[in-house]
Formats: structure tokens, C-alpha cells, sequence
């Protein structure tokens, strides 16, 4: 029996027919699939009242945008693992992409299982009062929500999902670090105790020049133009990422820990912002510093002879090679340890020099330049009001508004 047509059906239209089934069917064409052809999506009931709601409801979707895309019926785990390795990757620094793919280790135990378009907000916020019991900082689980956050904004914007769950559900607030920058005599102490072991001049450079750990570490000769007393930056060093060397397997789960692993990124990059590629002036006293320090890798490298890999790098190990993160990092804390100077991160040092600037009274563009920021806000997080600053301010507006004068009576300035 040929299925009773009824409505539009021209080419592009709607059309609502009554099939063979004794059903009603509805067709709506709400776009252009992958391929080139047209999307007509498919409705049916028992009621044609019925199908001609639901041809009215995908057309009002097709008209506002909001039509699901037609294709794989993704789960959350799927699409995490299509996000983080065919798009995020392609878009991302390494280091940014190692945070995603540490949150989406989080994310998939956690919320993989769901269907894409079934994932709703209190399902996030589920997992990340989990985390929380389980002893996750907030600033993990914060992490987290701003990975499917943005992995979800890409589904959102291929048309895979209508709307974001993330953008609706709540996560915690990070708590807010206090950071206390080095005083100057923590400064002369640490400087002191640096001087006493070798590639002192590391610490003294992430201390008067703020630069990252990265930045430090993937510094060359060639970057350095003593003449001129300036430093370029403009390359940072990579964390490693490891795959599997060994031909028969070594049954160790990571490739981290393969005796035979494979390092499959480059040593560095270029720096990650047009602002972090930088030409630093260098003050007189540190230029001595690394003079000194470049005599005393010239007798490491004489030292080693024929097992000296000359590969350039400023700081280096007793063969010339590059520095490991974590080893810089071990020898940051054995330097406060030394110095008899608190407990404290390595990127405190970069806190502690764009204070110094604020001290100084260098001008936000100076300052931005120094510091490799794309914009004055940064500011913000790293320059901190010290005392010698808030009693710099004090002093300022009680001359302004006092002058010589207090409580009504000449004052020569003294307490």
C-alpha cells in the first residue's frame, strides 16, 4: 500500500505522510550532512496531531541553530578521547595538553559513561564532590571542570551538542595562594648559598630576572651577548613525554618507567607567546656572575674531555647536558634548605622579581617586557604589596595630605 503523503514535500521542505505501518511520519530537512547530502531527520506516532508537533519542534530547532549533528551517538569517554587527541592537540601547548590529559583522567572514570547528550550538570557536580571527599585540592577539581568545560565548547561548536552542561554546572573555587616574596635578606642568603655549589648562577637569574623554570633551563650561549649585556629569551624546555623502547615488553604499566623508554617530544619550543620571546638588559653584577660561571663550565668540560656533549646549554650537567625539571627542582629546595631560608616554590622566585620591579616603580610596559606578559593583568598575581611598599604609599599620602604638618601642629617627620 503507497504511503498517503500529506503537507509540504517539495525539494528541502517538510512533509507528514501516513505509512504503511498506519503510522504517521514526519521528514524535516535541518541541514547538509558530512558527505554533502541533505539531513532529513525523521519523526513518527500513532497521531498525526503528534508528528506535526514534532515537524514543528525540529523546525524551530533548525531555524535557531540548535539541531544535534547527525553521526556517531558519542559517550563522554568517546568524545574526551577524540577531543584531547585529534583537536586539543592540534591547538595546544604540550605542557597545556598534559593538563587536559591528566584531568581527563579524572573525567572518565567519572562521567565517561554517559551518553554526550545526555550529560547533564549535576552529573559534574556529582564527580567533583567526589573528588573533593576523595582529597582532590580544588584547584585539581577546578582544573577538571575547565577541561570539559572546553572540551564540550568544541562539541557544542560541531554541532554535536546544543548546549554546554559545564558551563551551568558549579565547581569550587580555588583557594587563593599567599604568596610572600623573598625580603632581601632572604635574597643575600639564598645568593650566598648559591655561590657555594655548582650552576649558582641558575638560582641568582630566577631570582633578579623572574624567568620560568623552562625559560631558565633551555638557555644556550649563543642567547647571551656579554658585550651588550643582554639576555634573549626565546625558547622553553618541554616535560618529557615517554613511550615504550623495549622490544620485548618490560611489564612496567607507564613508558615513563621503561628501562629502554623513548623521549618521542622535542627538548624545547619556542617560547608560548609573541610576549615570552624577550631581550632582557642584564645588570652589571649579574653579567660577572656568569662570567664566572662560564669558567667554571669550561673546566667541568675540560675535565670530562671526550665525554662532554657540547650541546650549548648554560646550565648544564658535568657533561654538558641539558638539566631534568625535576633534578632543578630537588636542587631548588637542597638551595633553601642551605640557605636557612622558608620553605618555598622555585616559581616563588618569579613572584619575588616582578615585585622587585613594582619597588623600583618600573613602568607596566617595562615591567611586561621583562616579565614576558601579553597583558598588565598579570600583574595582579605576581607583584605583591610588600611592607617597604605599603609604607612607601603611607609616607607618600601623608606628606600629600599633611605636608609638614600634623594634627594641626609642624611636623618634622619623626614617630
Amino acid at each position: 500500500m503507497p504511503r498517503k503523503k500529506q503537507g509540504r514535500n517539495s525539494n528541502g521542505e517538510s512533509s507528514i505522510y501516513l505509512g504503511a505501518d498506519k503510522r504517521w511520519h514526519g521528514r524535516v530537512t535541518v541541514g547538509v550532512k558530512d558527505n554533502g547530502r541533505p539531513d532529513r531527520r525523521h519523526v513518527s506516532a500513532k497521531d498525526r496531531a503528534e508528528v506535526v508537533r514534532k515537524v514543528r519542534e525540529l523546525e524551530r530547532k533548525r531555524d535557531e541553530g540548535t539541531v544535534q549533528k547527525a553521526g556517531t551517538s558519542w559517550t563522554v569517554a568517546q568524545w574526551l578521547d577524540h577531543w584531547l587527541n585529534d583537536i586539543a592537540v592540534m591547538t595546544t601547548t604540550e605542557n597545556g595538553w598534559d593538563a587536559y590529559y591528566y584531568a581527563v583522567k579524572h573525567l572518565v572514570p567519572g562521567v565517561g559513561a554517559h551518553r554526550l547528550n545526555k550529560l547533564a550538570p549535576h552529573h559534574l557536580e556529582s564527580l567533583y564532590r567526589k573528588m573533593l571527599a576523595n582529597g582532590s585540592r580544588k584547584g585539581t577539581v577546578h582544573q577538571v571542570h575547565r577541561t570539559i568545560r572546553a572540551a564540550l565548547n568544541d562539541a557544542v561548536a560541531r554541532d554535536f551538542l546544543t548546549k554546554n552542561p559545564a558551563k551551568v554546572a558549579k565547581a569550587p573555587t580555588p583557594d587563593e595562594e599567599e604568596i610572600e616574596p623573598f625580603t632581601k635578606d632572604e635574597i643575600r642568603a639564598l645568593f650566598t648559598a648559591a655561590r657555594k655549589e655548582r650552576n649558582s648562577t641558575r638560582w641568582i637569574i630566577a631570582i633578579a630576572l623572574g624567568l620560568r623554570q623552562g625559560e631558565a633551563l633551555a638557555l644556550q650561549w649563543s642567547d647571551l651577548d656579554f658585550e651588550e649585556q643582554t639576555l634573549k629569551i626565546r625558547r622553553s624546555q618541554l616535560r618529557p613525554k615517554y613511550r615504550h623502547g623495549c622490544e620485548q615488553p618490560c611489564g612496567r604499566k607507564h613508558a615513563g618507567h621503561c628501562p629502554q623508554r623513548v623521549n618521542v617530544r622535542p627538548e624545547t619550543k619556542d617560547t608560548k607567546s609573541k610576549a615570552g620571546k624577550r631581550i632582557i638588559g642584564l645588570p652589571a653584577p649579574l653579567i660577572e656572575e656568569l662570567e664566572r660561571h662560564r669558567d667554571e663550565q669550561q673546566v667541568e668540560r675540560e675535565q670530562a674531555r671526550d665525554l662532554w656533549q657540547d650541546e650549548g646549554w648554560i646550565f648544564a650537567d658535568q657533561l654538558g647536558r641539558r638539566l631534568n625539571a625535576r633534578t632543578d627542582q630537588f636542587h631548588w629546595k637542597r638551595l633553601l634548605d642551605a640557605a636557612g631560608v622558608r620553605d618555598a616554590r622555585l616559581h616563588d622566585a618569579r613572584h619575588t622579581a616582578a615585585t622587585v620591579l613594582l619597588e623600583l616603580g618600573v613602568t607596566d610596559r617595562a615591567t611586561m617586557g621583562v616579565m614576558g606578559w601579553s597583558n598588565a593583568s598579570m600583574a595582579g598575581r605576581y607583584q605583591h604589596l610588600t611592607a617597604p611598599i605599603r609604607r612607601s604609599i603611607a609616607d607618600q599620602v601623608g606628606g600629600h595630605l599633611w605636608g609638614n604638618h600634623r594634627y594641626g601642629v609642624p611636623w618634622n617627620g619623626e614617630r
